[in-house]
């Protein structure tokens, strides 16, 4: 399915606010409710709309967050990954390509939490080195961005 012009400004809307009805949605794009309502149920059996979510603000929990990124020594990156795995302020684990080879989200309370986080997983085998970086604010965030080209 290739989204026209009046599927993209429903999908930016949608994005803006998922939880826009039907009626303000047709009257944004002056179409018709039932029109715009078969336009959403088609993108969504195309998967071009693969769901809803919520978004929820970062909370004490995730006072200071970070990027870590992990260099790893040849053959290891199965057993670093166990390894990361259980390590609960680890919110998200990236393999990339580049002079590093995975990233890790962190996210905790405080910095000395962050400090300790680093350490553990500097100390795994199998890791060769650490860089770190304190998110110090988020500029904005976009999050189920639909691919339409």
């Amino acid at each position: 399915m290739q989204p026209d012009e009046t599927d993209r400004t429903l999908l930016a809307l949608l994005e803006g606010n998922a939880r826009m009805s039907t009626v303000a949605l047709a009257r944004r794009v002056g179409l018709s409710r039932t029109t715009v309502q078969s336009r959403i149920e088609r993108m969504e059996r195309a998967g071009v709309i693969a769901g809803y979510t919520t978004v929820t603000p970062a909370h004490d929990a995730d006072a200071v967050r970070a990027h870590v990124m992990i260099t790893i020594t040849p053959r290891h990156a199965a057993s670093v990954e166990a390894a990361l795995r259980p390590i609960r302020e680890i919110r998200e684990l990236h393999a990339v390509s580049g002079m590093v080879d995975m990233i890790a989200i962190v996210g905790a309370g405080s910095t000395e939490t962050i400090n300790r986080v680093i350490d553990r997983i500097g100390m795994l085998d199998g890791v060769e080195r650490t860089t770190s970086a304190i998110i110090l604010s988020t500029r904005f965030r976009r999050r189920g961005q639909a691919n339409l080209s």
